[in-house]
């Protein structure tokens, strides 16, 4: 495997004393995870994967590449462990155990590149209708390898989208065992007179998680007849979040709003989630301040601030902040559904220095999920909410609210009730 696995994203040295005084338990270096037990967790992993060839219990996995559109690269993968593996594509799960064995987890599925068209999901060839069975598989499934050259094992994928993957070659051959798809999913599948939109929807109310969704959306699984196409990864997860969370929105406008200024904050790994839902008619933002020695603030000087925003009508365009505004979106909006109320979500997000790997959006929807699942505090106004999570934040609440646009507009509407 190497020594330098995490060195791209390691951007300091770590001197020696740190860690032998740390031994990978009191972070003392002031990163989010350990690149040591990292590796000491990986290595023994990889050893088991030959350099042409792997045989494992794929989750199951299937990742789409963007390069290329339309024609584009589609990579069944697994670890070289056999048995219940689907821990490593629950991203629901992910928060209950430790970065460093997250990390080593998901590095240790190798990937295996088969050249695709994206318009062929409609009328898919046995290889692509294979790819397109394993994706929709609702148990672990047997998997075999064989590649065209050998594995770099260096060349790992991290991306702020999706969740780390490990390393990839072009198949040569791939065969799978039996593939168990759930009714529903199987339901969905064989109706092409049922719209990618909708099929999301019905999957999602019959309990299947946004991961799989995306997984089906992505192998061009679902959707009607003709309309079907393969989907990169990296745009089927933000599509799923999207679609389900406007689905939910619509839902929640039709409700009273809250009755209270409804405040959390949720400090966890080197990241301050925080949140305050105001009793007025949908309106949203999510913004994040990235800290110098952050994932995407390598140079800077300070702590830079950016919000994205819609108003009770949504928005048109795609948010600059990325895909973390619409996993944001989903995790709020099942909130609001959950208690049976409308509000005006203002949903913020510091990330603070060690915090170096992007690890993907499930990371910002798997903890605004969980802290929604917290009691909130509760408050009369707008001030003492503000006031409350400013207790926690790093960054000076003023800098927040130069960028906010939900703040001014809830004042100016607080404004007009007393004129």
């Amino acid at each position: 495997m190497g020594a330098h696995i995490l060195d791209m994203k390691t951007s300091f040295h770590i001197p020696a004393h740190l860690c032998i005084r740390c031994r990978g338990t009191k972070m003392l270096c002031g990163l989010s995870y350990c690149p040591i037990t990292v590796e000491s967790f990986t290595v023994p992993r990889m050893k088991l994967v030959r350099s042409d060839s792997i045989e494992g219990s794929s989750p199951p996995s299937v990742f789409v590449g963007r390069y290329g559109y339309p024609k584009v690269r589609i990579y069944p993968s697994a670890p070289p462990v056999f048995g219940e593996t689907s821990l490593y594509e629950d991203s629901t799960r992910w928060l209950s155990i430790a970065m460093e064995e997250f990390l080593s987890m998901r590095l240790s599925l190798v990937r295996g590149g088969i050249d695709i068209s994206v318009n062929n999901a409609s009328n898919p060839d046995s290889t692509f209708q294979n790819l397109q069975l394993l994706s929709m598989s609702g148990k672990p499934v047997e998997l075999q390898m064989s590649f065209q050259k050998a594995l770099s094992t260096d060349k790992i994928m991290l991306s702020e989208y999706v969740p780390p993957m490990g390393p990839s070659a072009p198949v040569n051959k791939f065969e799978t065992g039996n593939i168990k798809i759930e009714r529903n999913v199987e339901k969905v599948h064989y109706d092409t007179d049922l719209k990618a939109g909708m099929a999301m929807i019905d999957l999602y109310r019959g309990g299947q998680n946004v991961g799989m969704i995306s997984k089906i959306l992505s192998t061009g699984s679902i959707g009607t007849a003709r309309q079907r196409k393969a989907v990169p990864t990296r745009w089927s997860i933000t599509a799923v979040d999207k679609n389900i969370s406007d689905s939910l929105v619509d839902e929640i406008k039709h409700l009273e709003t809250v009755d209270k200024f409804l405040t959390f904050a949720r400090p966890v790994n080197g990241n301050l989630f925080m949140g305050i839902i105001a009793p007025y008619s949908w309106r949203y933002e999510w913004g994040e301040s990235w800290f110098p020695g952050s994932t995407w603030n390598y140079w800077g000087r300070e702590a830079e601030v950016e919000i994205d925003y819609e108003d009770y009508w949504g928005r048109k365009d795609y948010p600059g902040i990325g895909g973390c505004y619409y996993a944001s979106r989903l995790a709020v909006s099942e909130y609001l559904k959950k208690i049976g109320r409308q509000g005006s979500p203002i949903l913020w997000r510091e990330i603070y220095p060690g915090f170096n790997l992007p690890v993907g959006v499930w990371f910002v929807r798997e903890n605004l999920r969980t802290m929604f699942n917290e009691k909130p505090v509760e408050f009369d106004t707008l001030e003492q909410a503000l006031g409350y999570i400013s207790g926690y934040m790093k960054v000076p609440l003023r800098k927040w609210l130069e960028r906010s646009w939900v703040v001014p507009s809830i004042r100016s509407r607080t404004l007009e009730s007393f004129l």
